[in-house]
């Protein structure tokens, strides 16, 4: 259960308070490269577990752990010191509520939970992630990104929306088809 990714994906959930503190003291230099350390830690602790079959059931919760306190963390305080538009951070929280809650509603009614992330979501945290990284950037390094952060936002904004409506309709069909069998 102690492993090298395992030990990273930790390290990378004890990041998030300290990535939190940084942004609100307006420090987002470090901000950023805790950041990019964050993202570089999740492709080798991912790396290491398929890799050398370092796979755990610890790490296949702690990893999706870590990498969405982190993110969601980083919305939260950026739509909170006003850089990116506060809709946005409220639709990612929300859409992973949704994520966690008809999961757990899953687990209830049918005793199982299967975790298989769909293409729209995946393609939903990418861009959540280059958006948090480019505000950083623009943020912590002085880039002018102020046109592909704007188009990220409005990519992350319908992204979010389709990712959110495509977990509703799968936790919907789940219920229902558990429903329809005879006990």
């Amino acid at each position: 259960m102690i492993n090298l990714p395992n030990i990273l994906s930790f390290c990378r959930l004890m990041a998030v308070p300290v990535a939190v503190w940084l942004m609100l003291d307006q420090h987002f230099t470090p901000a950023f490269w805790l950041f990019v350390a964050a993202g570089l830690t999740d492709a080798v602790d991912g790396f290491l577990a398929k890799r050398f079959g370092w796979e755990t059931e610890l790490g296949s919760y702690l990893d999706p752990l870590a990498d969405k306190a982190l993110l969601v963390s980083v919305f939260v305080v950026l739509g909170w010191i006003g850089h990116i538009p506060v809709w946005l951070a409220i639709m990612v929280v929300f859409r992973d509520l949704l994520i966690i809650g008809g999961a757990l509603v899953a687990v209830v009614i049918t005793g199982t939970f299967k975790a298989d992330p769909m293409f729209v979501s995946k393609l939903n945290t990418t861009v959540q992630i280059a958006l948090a990284a480019a505000v950083l950037a623009k943020l912590g390094l002085g880039l002018e990104l102020d046109t592909p952060i704007w188009l990220l936002v409005a990519l992350a904004g319908i992204t979010t929306f389709a990712s959110g409506i495509a977990y509703l309709v799968r936790w919907t069909r789940i219920m229902s088809a558990q429903e329809e069998e005879p006990s």
